[in-house]
């Protein structure tokens, strides 16, 4: 009698604890909230491991040399030798060169946005700008090729080369002259530039906007300007938002494929001029792969994504400790 009568306590008192968890929603939240979070790093390391054993045979032959940053690298699918720094260095000079232009440009765009827009303005200029982001890459080489190489890109390259060219030190970055039809690394950086620009600044904006107003009366109840404000209470308050802004810039323009390949011109040169065609190590990818004439050839296009796979990686680790960083220091330099 006692085991029977044992066995519906057990079964109620069992409901009772899903009906439990089920009320308090935290908790079913919480565990769906870690196992997405789990699953997120179980691909990761799913892509870095496929990476890593399809381009076995390219490690084991080439090694470190696959690597390393020398001006006559040479990548000859016909006699099976490869070496990646041309690649290595392209995708490096035009992602810091679309940095230097977007950074400054999508702040200037989010402080007008957040503080100095008129209301009537704001939202149709916050929709433009994030229109900009989702327009695919393609149209943006598309757009390249036609239009912005042909009116911009050669003259603007023509006067760099006859300018900075000349100088001792930077003049190696603008050695010249830039093809006619404006293909070149400057062409891909500038494009990049105008493709980070909208995710930097939508990001950026929804940072000054998350700013308490009380920082803002605070400051101008001190007698400083709105430029004041802006510049020594917003900026510093929000500049943990703003680096992870950049990061998201930044990897963007790392992985950038379509729009890079239409308008770099795909060569592998030994220059260092950003007026010269290159190579990134995503449309090296997309221009060779299916075209591979050799197993070693795969397997080292498979080896640049490992690289393009541990470098972005590295990148977001180190920025991702910056944020934190600054984080950190922010609150006391507001306070100060």
């Amino acid at each position: 009698m006692t085991s029977i009568s044992s066995e519906p306590s057990g079964e109620k008192a069992f409901l009772e604890r899903i009906r439990f968890w089920l009320r308090h929603g935290d908790r079913p939240w919480n565990g769906l909230v870690i196992s997405m979070a789990v699953l997120v790093f179980l691909l990761m390391v799913a892509i870095g491991l496929l990476l890593w054993r399809d381009s076995a045979a390219a490690r084991a032959q080439f090694g470190w040399s696959f690597l390393l940053p020398t001006l006559d690298a040479s990548w000859n699918p016909v006699f099976d030798i490869y070496q990646a720094w041309p690649f290595i260095y392209g995708t490096l000079l035009t992602s810091f060169a679309a940095l230097l232009i977007a950074v400054p440009v999508s702040i200037g765009v989010a402080i007008f946005l957040a503080e100095l827009s008129p209301e009537w303005l704001r939202m149709p200029l916050s929709w433009m700008v994030e229109l900009l982001a989702a327009i695919p890459s393609v149209v943006y080489g598309l757009w390249g090729i036609f239009v912005f190489l042909p009116v911009v890109i050669t003259p603007l390259g023509q006067f760099l080369g006859e300018t900075l060219g000349v100088l001792p030190v930077i003049g190696a970055f603008f050695k010249g002259p830039i093809p006619v039809s404006g293909i070149s690394r400057l062409a891909a950086g500038l494009i990049l530039s105008i493709m980070v620009i909208p995710t930097i600044a939508a990001v950026t904006r929804d940072v000054f906007l998350a700013i308490p107003k009380s920082q803002r009366e605070a400051s101008l109840a001190l007698g400083a300007t709105q430029w004041e404000t802006i510049w020594k209470v917003l900026v510093p308050y929000g500049l943990s938002g703003i680096l992870g802004a950049v990061i998201l810039g930044l990897g963007r323009a790392l992985g950038e494929t379509m729009a890079v390949t239409m308008v770099i011109g795909n060569s592998i040169e030994g220059s260092v001029s950003l007026l010269r065609p290159g190579y990134t190590m995503s449309s090296v990818i997309a221009n060779q792969f299916a075209e591979a004439v050799s197993t070693l050839h795969v397997e080292a296009l498979v080896e640049i994504g490992l690289v393009l796979f541990v470098m972005t990686l590295l990148l977001n680790i180190i920025a991702r400790l910056l944020v934190w960083r600054v984080a950190r220091r922010t609150p006391t330099q507001v306070r100060a």
